[in-house]
């Protein structure tokens, strides 16, 4: 199964169902992507932790207070582009803008995991990982 996928949706799902935290099991692209949802302002924080025999990641979700009642998720949309089944992958003249410049677009790059608005700076390409708007 696909490990991005999966914790794209444990984090949807968290927000959904408005828990504060979500663990995932931890690797090195699952939290290069934690924290670069937590620079840009989508999720509180990003830690990681050893339980027992394995690492996980502790992602603080982040919501906004619309009233004193209810709270709405930072997060609105978060999508998988390159799948296991179709890989994606774009020059850096192909990185478009995510929803007007109000979401990012996550990329692996040959120098990491960094968002579309960076690629496009240094002039890299690569597998277009998600969108989170």
């Amino acid at each position: 199964m696909d490990t991005i996928a999966q914790m794209l949706t444990k984090i949807r799902n968290a927000q959904m169902a408005g828990h504060k935290e979500v663990e995932i099991n931890a690797s090195r692209l699952k939290l290069a992507i934690a924290r670069i949802l937590e620079k840009e302002g989508f999720v509180e924080s990003v830690s990681k932790e050893k339980n027992d025999n394995f690492e996980i990641i502790k992602i603080g979700l982040k919501y906004y207070q619309v009233s004193n009642t209810r709270k709405t998720p930072a997060i609105k949309g978060i999508q998988r582009v390159s799948k296991e089944g179709q890989r994606i992958y774009l020059k850096k003249k192909e990185i478009k803008n995510v929803k007007n410049k109000f979401g990012i677009a996550i990329i692996s790059t040959s120098r990491g995991v960094m968002t579309g608005e960076e690629s496009r700076k240094l002039g890299l390409g690569g597998e277009y990982i998600c969108e989170v708007w």
